[in-house]
């Protein structure tokens, strides 16, 4: 396998933010305006609530250790947001009975998209909420990430408004999948 996973630690906080500053950048640009762009930057980012909680991931390239992705799951009420973004934030537990697992800061490094690094960290998360007895999962998804979650059995919930600020406006795709 080209691609191997482990758990994120605060050492990897410095790489973990260059790797999303950049994903959101090429990613974004694709599908949004450069004032969409730039606004998206004020919710997304890592929760690092993730890495207290031992729930987010890595994945490096095998042969020189570069990290080429980063997600993870969370028990918690946050759908989506950085630590910056406090508007969204709930940091209540979830009823696994009844509650979705959120898939949570799903990133892609420029130089290993369309390699199957999604893929890899949507596998690792929903295995890791299946195991701690989530019976489904829900995600905000961005307009350049819904073509991956679809083709991974994700559906749409709902179309919102991820940030508006100053006549300019974030659309998200709440989406979510039943865990097998």
């Amino acid at each position: 396998m080209p691609f191997t996973s482990r758990l994120a630690t605060e050492a990897d906080l410095p790489a973990l933010k260059a790797l999303m500053d950049a994903a959101i950048a090429e990613h974004l640009k694709a599908f949004l305006d450069p004032a969409q762009v730039e606004l998206s930057k004020s919710i997304m980012g890592l929760d690092t609530q993730l890495i207290a909680d031992r729930t987010y991931f890595i994945v490096e390239d095998a042969a020189t250790g570069r990290i080429a992705g980063c997600g993870g799951w969370s028990r918690r009420a946050t759908l989506y947001g950085g630590d910056h973004s406090t508007s969204q934030r709930d940091a209540a537990l979830l009823d696994m009975a009844k509650d979705a697992a959120r898939v949570r800061a799903m990133y892609t490094h420029p130089d290993f998209k369309r390699r199957s690094v999604g893929r890899q960290i949507l596998d690792v998360c929903e295995a890791a909420a299946r195991d701690a007895g989530f019976r489904s999962v829900e995600l905000m998804a961005t307009l350049s990430g819904e073509p991956l979650y679809k083709a991974c059995g994700y559906h749409q919930i709902e179309r919102i408004t991820a940030a508006s600020r100053d006549g300019v406006d974030v659309p998200g795709v709440r989406m979510g999948k039943q865990l097998g």
